[in-house]
């Protein structure tokens, strides 16, 4: 029963219904806490948006009540939202070595890494935040030092998995805590938040070590150079490239700023494992003789500018492909970067390397648990209701059916959207009201400056191209004084089409005279009736309709 009239409400402010920006605040009367304030990188549709946060506005709103942020992982969609959350709610921050390691470099370049309290937790720690009581288990993720949490609440104690698989043979040795679910199982469960992203994947996830074997085998065959792009923060593959380089006696170049700053907090920290005189400089990559040299880089993804699509355009100014290369991309695509990664693969091919990819090998395995693993988490915590959480819709209504199909009732299974609250009294759960939520826009140095207005005319602008028109009238008697001047920018090519943009002179022209004698002065009439005129013009001549920025002058 509830010691009071106060209820638990769990609000998801990202990481349902969507890939990416992960975080989930846990209210209980005058406390709240937050679980990962992750980002998402911009859909296709957000031009020139660099990244995506959470909308904290109800933290905001309630500040003194919010005791502290709980990182699962050091993956960007868990921790990347944080520096911005943290220069509007200065709380204190809790996460495994490894996790602080990667947010004190996000800190540092903030200029917020002194004004942070950080403090370290194991699986052993227990966390006393207000009314929340706080435990720690290991997880297996394609990072290492992964947790879950159970959170011990009034109403009963909640278990949020964070990302997960489980891995029986993990390459750094630290098993998942089967022990410790099984016996929150036997406590009892009153709500399980659990991964979704594998939930449409049947069967297992393979443990890391397979990739090991592969790239073990890959090295044993290539003849020249190996050049072998990842994940920056998938610290277990870069453990198991380094042992594979030590194996063959060859030596590692790193590129990629990424990778080079995570390979050097997790070396300092020792998580990753390394000969000394294994690593090199890039300048000494051509030095060396070719099958002697390793180079581990970023752009698994084929994103334009990172290293190893810049090598395969020949415009990194320190590492080239050349023919007879062994180019291995050890990930799988993101949706959505599927052209970038063919397109990055062809030009290698074109160039004469050995392409090894998924498509072709088993060089990548998830870091999420499929079908089988989900069960296992829902048959050792056996949870009475249960949230599916980080992953599109589709994937939280598979996992919802693979909870029904567990023994959870149907109607104790939530599948919301951001900003949605479930709500828990009395053993009892229900949804609660809807929170504002959504989607914060970094744009450079802009925080939410770029909304859905600005996103629009990019768009138009992307599309059809802007017409700007000047004009300057007379303050007496609102005659031309000089103009229109049309000035045209992605529309038409002005020199190849003076017929047109003549003739667009002339309707800007007569548009003006019959305002000023039908007496209209208001600036914005005579720029919508300019607007209005030219664009039903520019549409019948061209079927298209760029922006028109008519600029009116009073002298």
């Amino acid at each position: 029963m509830s010691k009071s009239n106060n209820k638990l409400s769990i609000i998801p402010l990202g990481g349902v219904g969507e890939i990416g920006k992960n975080m989930t605040a846990y209210v209980y009367g005058n406390d709240i806490i937050v679980v990962d304030a992750g980002l998402k990188f911009p859909e296709e549709e957000m031009l020139g948006i660099d990244i995506v946060i959470p909308d904290i506005t109800f933290l905001i709103e309630n500040r003194t009540k919010v005791r502290g942020v709980l990182i699962t992982h050091g993956h960007e969609d868990h921790i990347g939202g944080l520096p911005y959350f943290l220069k509007l709610l200065n709380v204190p921050v809790y996460g495994t070595r490894l996790t602080l390691g990667l947010i004190e470099g996000k800190l540092r370049e903030h200029g917020l890494l002194d004004l942070v309290k950080l403090n370290v937790i194991t699986n052993k720690s227990v966390i006393k935040l207000g009314e929340f009581t706080v435990s720690v288990f290991n997880n297996n993720h394609s990072i290492p030092d992964t947790v879950g949490f159970a959170i011990d609440t009034p109403e009963g104690v909640i278990v949020h998995t964070g990302d997960f698989k489980f891995d029986y043979t993990p390459v750094d040795g630290r098993p998942a805590d089967f022990f410790k679910l099984a016996e929150l199982g036997e406590k009892g469960v009153l709500a399980l938040l659990s991964d979704s992203t594998n939930a449409e994947r049947p069967g297992y996830t393979m443990s890391e070590r397979v990739v090991g074997q592969t790239i073990n085998d890959c090295f044993a065959s290539a003849e020249r150079r190996i050049i072998i792009a990842t994940f920056a923060s998938n610290l277990h593959r870069i453990q198991q490239i380094i042992d594979a380089t030590e194996k063959f006696g060859k030596k590692l170049a790193v590129v990629g700023r990424s990778m080079v700053n995570n390979i050097t907090i997790a070396h300092e920290l020792g998580y990753i494992r390394m000969n000394p005189g294994t690593l090199i400089d890039p300048d000494e990559v051509n030095k060396l003789p070719a099958e002697q040299v390793v180079v581990l880089s970023t752009g698994s993804q084929g994103e334009p500018m990172s290293a190893l699509t810049r090598m395969a355009r020949a415009t990194h100014r320190k590492v080239e492909v050349m023919p007879g290369d062994t180019v291995i991309i050890a990930s799988s695509p993101i949706p959505g970067n599927e052209k970038f990664i063919s397109r990055t693969i062809d030009q290698l091919f074109r160039i004469g390397a050995d392409v090894i990819y998924q498509a072709v090998s088993g060089v990548h395995v998830s870091g999420h648990g499929s079908q089988e693993e989900l069960k296992l988490m829902l048959n050792l915590v056996r949870p009475k209701y249960f949230i599916p959480v980080h992953g599109e819709y589709r994937m939280l209504k598979r996992h919802s059916e693979l909870a029904v199909s567990t023994g959870v009732d149907p109607d104790n299974i939530f599948i919301v959207d951001i900003g949605d609250s479930i709500e828990f009294q009395g053993g009892k759960g229900r949804l609660g009201p809807k929170y504002t939520a959504g989607n914060v826009l970094i744009d450079g140095l802009g925080v939410g400056d770029v909304g859905n207005i600005v996103l629009r005319d990019r768009k138009l602008l992307s599309q059809d191209g802007i017409l700007v028109v000047v004009v300057t009238l007379s303050k007496q008697d609102g005659a031309i004084l000089s103009g229109p001047d049309i000035i045209s920018r992605g529309f038409v090519y002005v020199r190849e089409s003076e017929e047109l943009l003549e003739e667009a002179n002339k309707i800007v022209t007569q548009t003006l005279g019959k305002l000023v004698s039908e007496n209209v002065n208001e600036w914005s009439s005579i720029k919508n009736g300019v607007r209005d005129a030219l664009g039903r013009y520019l549409y019948e001549q061209t079927r298209r309709r760029p922006m028109i920025l008519p600029i009116i002058m009073e002298v």
